[in-house]
């Protein structure tokens, strides 16, 4: 009888967890998961508990055969791990309030995965990620890390990068929300929808749509113009799309779209909404204390359906979904963020892309699309160099290469406020940020 698998969740804690648990006990018959380790830090221990016992009640009420693990040791619960998957957020939902605020003030958007406030995410999350990684090295080098953190494009490369660990995917629930988005406006089942996923993290593009083999992408871009029909996410506003624009960009554009295609609009509504005290992370802060509640109650066993409104949905049969196809081999189609090795011209060898791959039992297999089309080329390699210099400062902790990727990013105006933000951005997070601080300390020190 074959040994049945060991998953190690880092951020066990999180308000996600629950989603992840259900995927498991769903995905049971074909995935033999045997043992599950929640891990945390010291400060979510509370929230790793009542998180833990949730996990453990869905179990014993699924009538499954997995034993739910809690520690805050990670290199105990790493010790022969299968998959680790990480979905951890350093500095808590009041960092992301920060991210959030801070750039809003110079007239900025502030969003935790785009502009300076995806940068700041990166710069408190790689350097722990890179540690994660070096600890699978020693104690369980043939696991794979599948990285649910965001920014996970980021992520995933720093890992390519500055790791001996290969074995790395990136998983967002974008595509499969795109996905599924379809499936609703084309009333279908999700499992009739296929699109062609080419870009990087939240900035994916659909180059065709399908429906049971069949091409529907113009009728998808007519539907999308509408506000009401656009594929959006709890996190983002839906706006819809000017139909001219639409039809000669001739692509099928993600939900973050919004923050590059429709700036101005999207900053006039963030702004609104940080008046109201209704800033993205405010609004996840009191969910968040709505859903902890809920999991605290003693007779609750599954998932509860207030979770959907957390803004991850579908990350369950994202992430479940995967391992399973990875451990049966099943060579099905999915978009994960994964190495480039000529996939996309143009962007370089070793970059992490996101893509529709075949997956197999030894990884995401990218589906060549060769160069992508000149109207989103350039945007695409601009977050890219982005991405790259973002994650030299996060390893480096240099404050100039700091500013210059804050500078180039295309939604930061100016070096001025640029440097303005990074600044005030900076001390706001000092505490999670050693590696920009311990150097400047040592220097002061000695001069």
């Amino acid at each position: 009888m074959s040994k049945g698998l060991k998953i190690v969740t880092i951020g066990g804690g999180s308000s996600y967890t629950p989603e992840l648990i259900e995927g498991f006990i769903n995905y049971h018959e074909e995935l033999p998961v045997s043992e599950i380790w929640l891990v945390d830090i010291e400060a979510g221990k509370e929230k790793l508990e009542i998180v833990g016992d949730l996990a453990r009640r869905m179990v014993e009420k699924a009538g499954v055969k997995i034993d739910v693990h809690l520690t805050l040791d990670r290199k105990k619960a790493l010790k022969g791990a299968d998959y680790v998957t990480t979905q951890l957020r350093v500095g808590q939902l009041a960092a992301r309030a920060l991210d959030e605020k801070i750039p809003l003030k110079h007239g900025v958007i502030g969003q935790e995965t785009n502009g300076p406030g995806g940068l700041f995410k990166a710069f408190r999350t790689i350097p722990i990620i890179l540690d994660i990684a070096r600890e699978m090295e020693e104690v369980c080098p043939d696991a794979w890390l599948i990285n649910f953190t965001n920014p996970a494009g980021m992520v995933t490369e720093a890992v390519l990068r500055h790791s001996n660990i290969t074995k790395v995917i990136g998983l967002c629930n974008v595509p499969i929300g795109m996905e599924r988005g379809v499936a609703d406006l084309m009333n279908v089942e999700p499992s009739r929808v296929r699109i062609d996923f080419a870009g990087l993290n939240h900035m994916v593009y659909g180059l065709d749509v399908f429906v049971d083999g069949k091409s529907v992408k113009d009728q998808i871009i007519n539907l999308i113009t509408d506000p009401a029909k656009a594929v959006t996410m709890k996190n983002i506003h839906a706006m819809g799309w000017e139909p001219e624009f639409l039809r000669a960009l001739n692509l099928f554009p993600c939900p973050y779209h919004n923050y590059y295609y429709k700036t101005g609009d999207v900053l006039a509504q963030e702004l609104k909404d940080a008046e109201k005290g209704e800033t993205r992370a405010e609004v996840v802060q009191k969910l968040e204390e709505g859903l902890f509640e809920l999991y605290k109650d003693k007779g609750l066993a599954i998932k509860p359906p207030q979770l959907e409104e957390r803004g991850g949905a579908y990350y369950s049969d994202a992430a479940v979904r995967l391992i399973c196809s990875m451990h049966s081999d099943k060579c099905d189609i999915q978009a994960v963020n994964t190495i480039n090795h000529g996939a996309i011209e143009g962007i370089p060898y070793g970059s992490a892309i996101e893509i529709s791959c075949v997956i197999t039992k030894d990884g995401p297999k990218p589906i060549n699309v060769g160069e992508l089309p000149v109207a989103i080329r350039g945007l695409i390699q601009q977050i890219k160099s982005f991405e790259r210099v973002s994650i030299e400062a996060a390893i480096s902790g240099n404050y100039d290469t700091a500013l210059l990727a804050m500078t180039i990013n295309p939604l930061v105006p100016s070096d001025r406020v640029a440097k303005l933000i990074l600044d005030e951005m900076l001390e706001a997070h000092k505490d999670f940020l050693p590696q920009f601080f311990e150097k400047k300390e040592l220097q002061d020190n000695l001069s």
